[in-house]
């Protein structure tokens, strides 16, 4: 399989739900006139708590600075696995389990924070631009790894990035997160580029205009019997949207493609405080003692178990600092969770997609596989304690 270093610089961030007003106009541009700002990624998620937008520099330029946006300081890399006709051995599933075991799990042992952004397409691994040494070295041995360079793949050895390989990482303190999984069903879909100003209209009104009222991003702030979640990405020219059944009613069936079968998809939702960035955020310094979170029922959802999952922080050594607005929270880094989830379903074969958000994050998994996923996911638990 190759690894594909993909040329999008991309940054990360929070768009409060009081402020999107102030951002309509320029996401209106991102959403439908790419080509005006020569953006080719932008993926939006709208979550109870804010908005994430992950997008490339070119369209970055777009969004002017205001109190309504956080912005994590670093900058993502974007890997892309390409299987070239070759599945990884002895695996069915799709999405972020087809990577678990030769990516995500890998880099998690190395201490390397990543993000996750499944699209009816494929599946994006996000790392830190500094951290890219490391995840070339780490990963050398199972693919052949490129470098896109204007337009054109350039291999890339170990001997290009030997500077800045393998810092060291303090010892991991167990971290205890709930994993909740709401009733809400969603579809995983795709539209042709040319026809998206057909559907222009309905998408305006489901992103800016059908609103629940705003929730702090905190513990015990919503019922999970429903849960509001729309991602959309518009990446190399290719579109890709989750939302719920209920809203895809709203859509002309015969313009939103999915899958011959027409799979429904359930949320695990992963954090029951917000996961954050910066000091004490899952992608920064945790400190040596960090205090579980408080367990959350599910008001009308699904209780997985009346405990939560042992995750392991990977975060930074030292020198992280914390920022305004950013989650106050002890937290995990990202990649343990990612690995928390991906490989108990991989070693089960189960399809999932997996969306990362600046305060939460997000697997969808096929609906008829919910309850199996939850005895993995209990049976994963247990077995940490």
């Amino acid at each position: 399989m190759d690894l594909h270093i993909l040329e999008h610089r991309v940054r990360v961030l929070s768009l409060a739900r009081r402020g999107l007003w102030l951002y309509t106009h320029p996401l209106l541009k991102l959403l439908f006139l790419p080509q005006r700002c020569r953006c080719k990624f932008f993926s939006l998620t709208e979550t109870p708590e804010d908005y994430t937008i992950m997008l490339d520099e070119e369209g970055f330029k777009e969004l002017p600075p205001s109190e309504f946006m956080q912005v994590a300081d670093s900058t993502w890399l974007v890997l892309s696995v390409v299987s070239n006709g070759r599945e990884p051995s002895g695996c069915q599933a799709t999405g972020v389990t087809k990577i678990a075991r030769s990516v995500i799990a890998p880099l998690a042992e190395h201490h390397v924070s990543v993000l996750m952004l499944s699209t009816y397409q494929t599946d994006f691994i996000l790392v830190r631009e500094r951290d890219l040494p490391v995840v070339i070295h780490t990963l050398a041995g199972e693919f052949d790894i490129y470098k896109e360079e204007s337009g054109e793949r350039v291999p890339v050895t170990c001997d290009d990035v030997s500077n800045g390989f393998l810092k060291p990482k303090p010892a991991a303190t167990p971290t205890l997160h709930p994993v909740q999984s709401p009733q809400t069903r969603f579809c995983v879909l795709t539209v042709a580029p040319d026809t998206l100003p057909a559907i222009a209209t309905m998408l305006i009104d489901v992103l800016f205009y059908s609103h629940s009222p705003p929730r702090e991003a905190g513990a015990g702030s919503q019922d999970l019997d429903s849960i509001t979640f729309f991602a959309f990405s518009l990446i190399e020219g290719y579109i890709s949207i989750v939302m719920d059944a209920e809203t895809q009613k709203r859509f002309p069936s015969d313009l939103l493609l999915t899958s011959s079968t027409g799979e429904l998809w359930r949320m695990v939702r992963i954090g029951g405080q917000p996961l954050g960035f910066g000091e004490f955020g899952r992608r920064g310094h945790v400190p040596p003692a960090v205090p579980p979170p408080p367990i959350l029922p599910l008001l009308g959802g699904e209780c997985f178990w009346g405990d939560a999952l042992p995750v392991y922080p990977r975060g930074s050594a030292t020198g992280a600092t914390a920022h305004p607005g950013r989650s106050p929270f002890p937290s995990p880094d990202e990649c343990g969770i990612v690995a928390q989830i991906a490989e108990p379903l991989a070693a089960a074969d189960i399809s999932a997609y997996y969306i990362s958000t600046f305060n939460f994050d997000h697997a969808l998994v096929p609906e008829e596989g919910i309850a199996e996923v939850i005895q993995l996911l209990q049976q994963r638990q247990e077995s940490g304690r």
